[in-house]
């Protein structure tokens, strides 16, 4: 079958000799029809983030419909548009156990720990499909379970309607984050060194903010949600924070940054970080509330790429403002 694969840093490849999936009693088989790029996606593509072996499919946010169901699957059946959701918990470990599978200690994620999802048919066990309870596009798909790590950062924040946050980064975790805070009733305010990313945030109803720590506005916010992780995004994230406020990042760096006990705790601040979701409430709860905000969804969205193209799409995803995915709808001849 068809896959786009990783042969080394920055080169990818469209074949048609991939392995079909092997699906077990209890998986189903996907068409995946979208494939969304994210941060942790260029880190496999530029080899920071080591794949388990060469060639290798990327991948992990999108869907599809499903093409078969294994013979132990209840509930799921062959027609069904499917979410995928990528982080497949043990529910067994001292994490799961407590209900964090967000923290499992033995998670298996597509496209960075197992073979990901920009191919033909995947294989995906069946609790971790989740059925769309309304037609969508296939934009949509590609933008669900990042969505869904919105989301979840919004709750475990405990925003109420009505509250000044701001957003740090308008990248496209950035851009999911805003659109999850107005979902949730939040006067949303976001800043980022570039315009362009601010204008797409602009269009679904975020205020911009000037950047940097020291803008000549001084305003503070009560939430701040800093989804670059970048030490320059904490700067900004530290400063902008109101005493009493919380700190919540999203985004991830290997490079420290800075904040004093002393700051800490005569500010009285929280800083905590989210990590993806919670299964299954979090993803379930996404995927319920995908359809109402489809519109707003697509107008996050890049155009799709396709297959042949996934070079392009890595590297919008890595300076284009907006969401970048790749469109698999088609496989036909003319996208490979």
């Amino acid at each position: 079958m068809w896959a786009i694969v990783l042969t080394g840093p920055r080169r990818t490849e469209v074949v048609d000799s991939w392995a079909e999936p092997e699906p077990g009693d209890h998986d189903v088989v996907v068409a995946m029809s979208a494939v969304g790029l994210c941060g942790s996606d260029l880190g496999v593509h530029d080899g920071t983030r080591p794949t388990p072996a060469l060639p290798w499919v990327p991948g992990h946010e999108g869907g599809g419909r499903i093409v078969a169901v294994g013979s132990a699957v209840r509930g799921l059946h062959v027609g069904q548009d499917v979410a995928v959701e990528p982080n497949y918990c043990c529910f067994s470990c001292s994490p799961c156990v407590r209900g964090m599978t967000s923290g499992c200690e033995n998670r298996l994620s597509p496209g960075i720990t197992v073979p990901g999802l920009l191919a033909e048919r995947v294989a995906v066990p069946a609790r971790f499909a989740w059925p769309l309870p309304d037609p969508v596009g296939p934009e949509v798909l590609a933008c669900v379970e990042p969505f869904a790590v919105a989301r979840s950062a919004v709750r475990r924040a405990g925003v109420t309607p009505g509250t000044d946050c701001l957003v740090v980064g308008a990248g496209s975790q950035g851009l999911l984050t805003c659109l999850s805070l107005l979902e949730a009733g939040a006067r949303v305010f976001v800043t980022d060194p570039r315009d362009d990313r601010v204008a797409v945030a602009e269009r679904i109803g975020a205020r911009p903010v000037a950047p940097g720590p020291d803008a000549a506005d001084g305003r503070s916010f009560p939430f701040v949600f800093d989804t670059a992780g970048v030490p320059a995004a904490w700067e900004t994230s530290a400063h902008r924070v109101a005493t009493g406020g919380t700190v919540m990042v999203i985004g991830m760096s290997n490079e420290p940054v800075g904040l004093s006990t002393m700051e800490l705790t005569r500010r009285q601040l929280q800083v905590r970080g989210t990590l993806i979701y919670d299964h299954p409430d979090d993803f379930a709860a996404t995927v319920a509330a995908a359809s109402g905000v489809a519109g707003r969804l697509a107008g996050l969205l890049r155009p799709g790429v396709p297959p042949r193209e996934a070079e392009r799409a890595f590297a919008e995803a890595r300076t284009a403002p907006g969401k970048s995915w790749i469109d698999l709808s088609g496989w036909g001849e003319d996208d490979r």
